[in-house]
């Protein structure tokens, strides 16, 4: 493993006490916090480095401009509530919550360890409100906590983030209907970075005129680019009421901040699949992606009179001794299918978007009128 290398907490302070606009503060902050999260995944060894930089921008934008949560404490029941249903973007918000110091580095550095930070959301952790379970849940989570909030007459608004994905759930749609009918008060952020798992979503199971979809429920609909600051302010500035819950569409880049990484040129260069959804990088692009992201930081702190980040150290920890098999479980049972649906012309597979991580890709290959993708959408 190569040298790593955290950017500590006492950098983020030093960025917001200097006298540079906003947006670039934001926009230091992010590529920052990125590239804490492609080290944090390295050290993991596991991870999703692809949705957690579509989101980037958008999480930056919450915790530093529009929630509350900095001037208010974690246990303030008047303050703002925001989470991620589709919850593997985490590692992100992992390094945004350490930048604003409500995690510690040791923590951050112990992603998908045990007794460190899970792989998913979890509420025993400082800043995470809600749990990720299956797909879907957030729009319901999130109604729950406005209705909380309208019952006990307290203070704060509720924000819940989205994949696009996602939004193949069922759940999500029967959500949307409730929620204008309780008249509850949220806002929904969709990350819209037009991919989930591997391939397109429209590959997967389109799906069509979000904006009308969404009005024809009732809802008020604002799009953006999820990159752009000036974008979601626009998007995200406070409203006079209209008794309607507000979905924000922000369009984004899978990958963004890390060239290789982004959408068009990962899936060029992998055979129109996308490669970074989850995993850790090998060495080499692992540097290079780090090298990326550092060089921009540094340029952009020079262009603007500001010093060098100051990176820290991290000890490289020894490698645990694992017993070693040649067999790999989703492996074997892909290549399984593969021979069963030989001898038994009947066999067909229905997949839920888990094709790449069910090995289940030489079976579509091979027998494609056998093979039936349904996107995210469990219950379906």
């Amino acid at each position: 493993m190569p040298e790593l290398k955290l950017i500590p907490k006492s950098e983020f302070d030093r960025l917001l006490q200097s006298g540079l606009d906003q947006d670039t503060k934001l926009r230091l902050f992010a590529e920052m916090c990125r590239l804490n999260t492609l080290v944090e995944v390295k050290k993991a060894g596991s991870g999703h480095l692809g949705s957690s930089f579509s989101a980037m921008d958008i999480n930056v934008f919450l915790y530093l401009e529009l929630l509350n949560v900095r001037q208010l404490p974690l246990n303030d029941p008047g303050r703002d509530l925001f989470f991620s249903s589709k919850g593997h973007d985490v590692p992100g918000l992992y390094a945004v919550f350490h930048a604003l110091g409500i995690i510690s580095e040791e923590q951050l550095l112990k992603l998908r360890r045990l007794g460190g930070l899970d792989g998913h959301p979890d509420i025993h952790i400082p800043g995470a409100e809600a749990n990720t379970g299956s797909l879907g849940m957030g729009i319901s989570k999130a109604r729950g906590m406005a209705l909380a909030k309208r019952h006990f007459k307290r203070n704060g608004r509720v924000f819940v983030m989205t994949g696009d994905g996602e939004l193949q759930e069922g759940q999500i749609w029967e959500s949307l209907q409730t929620t204008v009918h309780q008249k509850a008060c949220l806002t929904v952020i969709v990350d819209h970075n037009k991919l989930q798992t591997d391939l397109p979503v429209n590959e997967v199971i389109g799906l069509g005129d979000l904006e009308s979809k969404f009005r024809s429920f009732g809802w008020t609909v604002e799009r953006c680019n999820g990159h752009d600051f000036k974008e979601l302010r626009r998007a995200l500035s406070p409203q006079e009421p209209d008794g309607k819950p507000r979905i924000i569409i922000a369009d984004t880049i899978k990958g963004k901040g890390v060239s290789f990484m982004e959408e068009i040129s990962a899936m060029v260069s992998n055979q129109g699949k996308y490669l970074w959804h989850s995993g850790a990088p090998a060495d080499e692009p692992f540097q290079r992606g780090f090298d990326e992201l550092l060089g921009r930081i540094n340029n952009l702190l020079s262009s603007h009179g500001q010093a060098a980040i100051q990176l820290k150290h991290i000890p490289v920890e020894p490698s645990p001794k694992l017993a070693i098999t040649k067999q790999y479980v989703a492996a074997a049972y892909g290549e399984t299918l593969v021979n069963l649906a030989i001898s038994h012309p009947d066999l067909v597979v229905l997949d839920g978007d888990l094709s790449a991580d069910c090995k289940v890709r030489e079976f579509e290959k091979q027998f494609p009128d056998r093979f039936f993708e349904n996107g995210i959408a469990e219950q379906d």
